[in-house]
């Protein structure tokens, strides 16, 4: 009777555990844009550190609302930092207002034997390694020679919506010497990022 009552409650804590939507090693989230739906493993095993940052930004509910901004087809997409309107803005200035407050930033996890290959998600940062913030892209070819060694960092990968991620690298973008590469004419919007069943 004890062996089974054991047998019962181990059941009971996976059960709950699947009704979570993520198991504790591999929280699986959905990315809602204007576009579609993009559902994403993350590793927490091989970077920990970055899985707990989007994860809480995701709980602050941080990411609702904002655009992917950097558009670049042969490249990756990148969003997750500015809010919507990127189509008014007239020049660097504006870029900039557009932009989120964020937390701090975190350590780098690169080199954790992740690969920046075609549905990898990783985290965008500035020159300086330990940059990273909110902002993540998601690597629309094999960028592994260009951005492995570089180290930024990949944490987790897309399971189901790359149809959604080749929509949206296709989407027309501004053309403006004035600002940065890869702003989209139209928003794409990031509707909210949450963590749901596997």
């Amino acid at each position: 009777m004890k062996r089974f009552l054991t047998l019962f409650l181990a059941l009971a804590a996976m059960t709950a555990l699947s009704c979570n939507g993520a198991d504790a090693k591999n929280p699986v989230v959905e990315i809602d844009t204007s576009m579609g739906k993009i559902k994403v493993e993350l590793n927490q095993e091989k970077a920990p550190i970055t899985v707990k940052n989007f994860l809480g930004y995701i709980e602050d509910k941080f990411y609702d609302g904002t655009v992917f901004h950097r558009v670049i087809s042969d490249f990756m997409i990148q969003g997750g930092g500015f809010e919507k309107g990127m189509q008014d803005i007239k020049d660097e200035d504006g870029f900039s207002a557009k932009e989120k407050k964020t937390k701090s930033p975190i350590k780098n996890e690169s080199g954790n034997g992740l690969s920046n290959t075609r549905g990898t998600i990783a985290m965008a940062r500035t020159n300086k390694l330990d940059s990273a913030t909110a902002q993540f892209y998601i690597n629309t070819v094999d960028n592994s020679a260009d951005l492995d060694e570089p180290k930024y960092c990949v944490f987790g990968k897309v399971i189901d919506g790359m149809d959604v991620v080749d929509k949206i690298r296709k989407v027309e973008t501004r053309k403006d010497p004035n600002l940065p590469k890869g702003i989209p004419v139209q928003d794409v919007v990031i509707k909210s990022i949450r963590v749901v069943d596997k």
